[in-house]
């Protein structure tokens, strides 16, 4: 089969990369329980707020009185030092698969940043596309569709031929808002708006190869 033909005619997978190819929940709750202690505030509290909104957005609502741009030099120090030592996991199948894609069918869009995403990538062992949408690229972050319109835009792809895999509500409401379709992984139960569900990336593997190659 013309795997590398397929991509080049149009269909692209757009990937999210925390919770999605990487695990990294644990380092994201100990990141936000750090900068909670060291301001005064609830731990868990934070980190419910954390789970749903932009850091602005959490620093907002549960430190209203701060500055916001200390806290998030604050909280971009803890995430740096956790990027240098923490303990990264992919999840299973993510590095198979990636390999597999034909070069320049698969992109990451991110809330995080760049250097982050490829720091983890390093120590993970994953390669990295050469599209490649963070928190710097956009005015907007999800859940607007401007994260993924962009790199469809990039690719000079259609959004009607790009397949996002996501596994948190406002990434799966940003893609399915940029009109693309959305597949959710690495959940017991599937996310709101999601037209496939995978209980785990390994298991969408197969399937996402298809949708690339023109096989699904």
């Amino acid at each position: 089969m013309d795997t590398a033909g397929a991509a080049a005619r149009g269909r692209r997978v757009l990937f999210d990369v925390d919770g999605t190819l990487i695990d990294a929940v644990d380092n994201q709750r100990r990141v936000w329980r750090t900068w909670a202690e060291r301001h005064g505030l609830d731990p868990d509290e934070v980190y419910r707020v954390a789970l749903r909104t932009r850091p602005l957005e959490t620093f907002a609502s549960v430190a209203p009185d701060r500055d916001p741009q200390e806290c998030l030099a604050a909280l971009h120090e803890l995430e740096d030092e956790d990027v240098r030592s923490g303990v990264y996991t992919a999840f299973a199948g993510a590095a198979e698969l990636l390999s597999a894609l034909p070069p320049g069918s698969w992109g990451l869009v991110t809330s995080n940043y760049e250097h982050r995403v490829r720091g983890r990538f390093a120590r993970t062992g994953l390669p990295v596309p050469e599209v490649l949408v963070d928190a710097a690229a956009v005015p907007e972050g999800k859940p607007s569709p401007v994260p993924y319109l962009l790199a469809a835009e990039r690719f000079g792809a259609l959004p009607q031929d790009c397949l996002v895999i996501e596994d948190a509500p406002s990434g799966v409401l940003s893609g399915r808002r940029a009109g693309m379709t959305v597949w959710g992984v690495n959940a017991p139960a599937p996310v709101d708006g999601v037209h496939r569900h995978f209980a785990s990336l390994k298991e969408a593997g197969t399937e996402i190869l298809a949708f690339v190659t023109g096989a699904g």
